[in-house]
């Protein structure tokens, strides 16, 4: 199927580009989402006739999640887990814990943005974690777990 994409989509294209993609992935996740269009003729001239206006909301937002990286880049974030006296967590610290804690230091971030490269946390310490905030904005924070014995 070809698409029209509204926004930048990794390892696909840029806003405007016309791809061509399998059906499923076409139906079921770019369009429901409001990321493409299917590349009809109608569908390619209100393109154009709106190409101005989304490539400015789209600077827009990758200006804004430039701010707010920012303001990310190098916090360091300290979580407190049970653990167990050889510095082994009961449980593990996962993208979900970091992103409630930082929802409460006031950033606005999902558990879908925060990457950990190594797996969840399961030791007490530091431990780098990845922010993606946009498709070209990724910040590197830095979870620092502390013990809690039981």
């Amino acid at each position: 199927m070809q698409i029209i994409l509204l926004d930048k989509v990794v390892n696909l294209g840029n806003l405007g580009e016309i791809v061509k993609v399998k059906d499923g992935y076409a139906r079921n996740f770019l369009i429901p989402q409001g990321r493409a269009r299917r590349a009809t003729a109608a569908n390619k001239a209100e393109f154009e006739a709106k190409r101005a206006e989304l490539e400015k909301a789209a600077a827009a937002k990758l200006a804004e999640c430039q701010a707010q990286g920012e303001k990310l880049a190098g916090l360091v974030l300290k979580l407190t887990q049970k653990a167990g006296v050889d510095g082994r967590l009961f449980g593990s610290v996962t993208n979900a814990d970091v992103a409630e804690e930082l929802g409460k230091q006031g950033y606005k971030v999902s558990k879908s943005q925060v990457r950990m490269p190594n797996g969840p946390i399961k030791t007490v310490g530091e431990a780098a974690v990845n922010v993606q905030l946009h498709t070209d904005v990724t910040v590197e924070i830095t979870v620092t777990v502390l013990g809690e014995t039981a």
